[in-house]
C-alpha cells in the first residue's frame, strides 16, 4: 500500500465571489497569494491499487507539466476509513491556472495516455463515488504552500469553521497578527494556511502541518499551549475562541510515497 501518514476533512463547492481578480502567470505580483485547491476522494473497495497508479503515473506528471507544483497527496488515517479517503492538495500560483487546468488536461496528450485505463472506467465498476473539492486563498504572512524539509511521515489538517464571516476574519487576523509565528518557533510546521472561497462548512479556515512522528506532534502542541506569547494572543477578549470559532476538525493523514509533499 503505497502511504506515508496525514490528516484529512471533507470539502465541497460554492460561491466564487471572493476569487481574486483573474490574472496571468505573467502579470502575477512576486508574493501573490496562491490558490489551494483541496479534493476529497473516497474511494471504492479494491481500488486503491488503480487510483494510485492514476494519480502517480496520469494526474500528478500533468498537473506539473501544467504549473501545478508540489501537489501533496494523503491518506486519512485518523479517523480510519475503509475502504480509504484520499486528499490531493494542489496550488495554483493564480485563478487563470487555476479554471484552465480541467481543459487543458482533456488537450494533453500525454495524460491521455497515461490516464486510459482509469478513463475507461464503467459507471458500473466506479474507482470513487465522487470527487468533493475546496478552494482557498493563501494567508497573506503565508501566500504559498511550503512543502516541509525531509520525509514527515505525519501531517495534521485542521479546519476552523465560524458562525459569520465577520467571526471568521478575526480568526485570520489572529493567525496572521502572530499565530502563526508561535506556530513555526514551536515546531508546529505549517505546509499552507488558506481561507475557504470555495466549499462546504464556510466561512471556515484550513491549514496542514507536518510532523516527522505523532511524538513531535505532540511535542510541538504541548510546546504550544504553554507558549507566553500564545497565552498573551488568546487572552485578547477579540480572539477568545468561543467569539469567533464554532467548530474545529482535526485528523490526521499519511502522504503517499509519491506524493510531493
Amino acid at each position: 500500500m503505497k502511504r506515508r501518514t496525514f490528516l484529512s476533512s471533507t470539502i465541497v463547492g460554492g460561491s466564487l465571489a471572493s476569487l481574486p481578480a483573474m490574472t496571468s502567470a505573467a502579470d502575477a505580483p512576486k508574493g501573490q497569494r496562491q490558490l489551494i485547491e483541496l479534493r476529497t476522494y473516497l474511494l471504492k473497495p479494491d481500488k486503491q491499487k488503480a487510483f494510485d497508479v492514476y494519480l502517480e503515473k496520469a494526474l500528478i506528471p500533468a498537473l506539473n507539466r501544467l504549473g501545478a507544483k508540489s501537489v501533496g497527496v494523503f491518506v486519512e488515517t485518523l479517523p480510519p476509513s475503509r475502504p480509504p479517503i484520499y486528499y490531493v492538495l494542489v496550488p495554483y500560483e493564480n485563478a487563470e491556472q487555476w479554471t484552465s487546468t480541467s481543459a487543458k488536461l482533456l488537450s494533453d496528450a500525454a495524460y491521455q495516455t497515461a490516464a486510459a485505463e482509469y478513463l475507461a472506467v464503467q459507471a458500473t465498476d466506479p474507482v470513487y463515488d465522487r470527487v468533493e473539492s475546496s478552494l482557498f486563498r493563501a494567508f497573506e504572512t503565508m501566500p504559498k504552500v511550503e512543502p516541509p524539509a525531509g520525509k514527515p511521515q505525519m501531517f495534521n489538517l485542521r479546519i476552523y469553521e465560524s458562525h459569520n464571516e465577520a467571526a471568521g476574519q478575526k480568526k485570520i487576523e489572529m493567525f496572521n497578527q502572530g499565530e502563526i509565528a508561535i506556530f513555526r518557533r514551536v515546531g508546529l510546521t505549517p505546509v499552507f494556511f488558506g481561507e475557504a472561497v470555495a466549499g462546504s462548512r464556510m466561512p471556515n479556515l484550513t491549514y496542514l502541518l507536518a510532523f516527522n512522528d505523532d511524538k513531535a506532534r505532540t511535542d510541538a502542541w504541548g510546546k504550544f499551549g504553554g507558549d507566553p506569547d500564545w497565552k498573551k494572543l488568546r487572552a485578547i477578549p477579540e480572539y477568545e475562541d468561543k467569539r469567533i470559532v464554532s467548530r474545529i476538525t482535526n485528523k490526521l493523514l499519511s502522504p503517499t510515497t509519491y506524493s510531493q509533499i
